[in-house]
């Protein structure tokens, strides 16, 4: 069961225990899986069942390898929802297999909805085992049906010690399609991030953020700055490093002075980095994994507040 400590005190202690805000993404995209873990069958000639267990094997030894050097891992939701019904159990076990190795679990699915169905699945993903059946320790979700979306989340978070991460401004690039439109001669994104400041201030831990947090894209350096500056009690998950182009300098503007307040997320660029030049003389696709992972967490300290970890 999860203890009474405050989800952003128990992220911020495996920050400074890792010494890195790095998370790594789990996208288990099946087709760029190691061929060592898919053996000699294609991929049109696997069964559910083979997809499945694959993904699970590769999920793990993901793990295996980052447990140690980082302190969350964000098991992205649709691509086991893609395996179909057996994709379900082998989400479970990837979650519980990450908190056994002693990770936070941050739940990618970026559920919102109103009244006793954002209740459902804040029940559903929200607190350690057996506080909910998936037993996460935080959860995105969507803020855009307004204010009554939000508040069964936050109430189970509160009770839980569980987090949330409210999508503010996203780091795709047809995010500015609403995130951007002007809203009272505001953009969108301001509005609802002074609305998630406002939670954020209303349930706070020892280390001053609180338990309501905000995704914020990589690919948008000058309103990292802008937002830190507005939210100050917020804590970012800033994910689009890597793969998707944000690099570290970007991300500099998401940190406090003390290089805390965010978690920086890259997926493809660490769990596929054997299909990178720059680690095809790794021994293995896990050992390129830990290159890529080592790497990107000196680029991080290397470029912004977080070297001060």
């Amino acid at each position: 069961m999860t203890s009474k400590i405050h989800f952003s005190d128990r992220l911020t202690q495996k920050i400074q225990q890792t010494k890195t805000p790095l998370v790594v993404g789990l996208d288990p995209r099946f087709d760029q899986l190691p061929a060592a873990l898919k053996g000699s069958v294609s991929s049109i000639e696997t069964t559910p069942a083979d997809r499945a267990r694959i993904t699970v094997e590769f999920c793990k030894g993901v793990i295996d390898v980052v447990g140690p050097l980082v302190p969350a891992v964000k098991p992205q939701a649709a691509f086991f929802e893609k395996l179909g019904p057996l994709g379900m159990p082998a989400l479970a076990e990837v979650v519980d297999y990450a908190i056994e190795a002693g990770l936070v679990v941050i739940m990618d699915a970026k559920r919102g909805d109103i009244g006793s169905t954002a209740a459902a699945y804040a029940d559903a993903f929200l607190g350690r085992k057996p506080l909910s059946p998936w037993g996460c320790d935080a959860l995105t979700i969507n803020p855009y049906l307004g204010d009554d979306s939000l508040v069964p989340f936050m109430d189970a978070a509160t009770e839980r010690g569980a987090g949330l991460f409210v999508l503010v401004k996203t780091s795709n690039p047809g995010s500015k399609t609403f995130q951007e439109q002007s809203v009272n001669g505001q953009c969108l994104y301001s509005v609802v991030a002074q609305h998630v400041q406002g939670l954020a201030a209303s349930d706070l831990g020892q280390c001053g953020y609180g338990s309501v947090g905000a995704v914020i894209g990589a690919t948008h350096p000058q309103q990292l700055i802008e937002l830190r500056a507005a939210m100050p009690n917020t804590i970012f998950l800033v994910p689009g490093l890597g793969a998707q182009g944000g690099t570290a300098a970007d991300v500099a503007g998401a940190f406090d002075n003390d290089g805390l307040g965010a978690v920086i997320n890259s997926s493809r660029a660490i769990i596929f980095a054997y299909q990178r030049e720059q680690f095809s003389g790794a021994s293995s696709w896990q050992a390129a994994v830990e290159q890529a992972t080592l790497e990107t967490k000196q680029q991080i300290a290397d470029h912004t507040s977080a070297g001060k970890l």
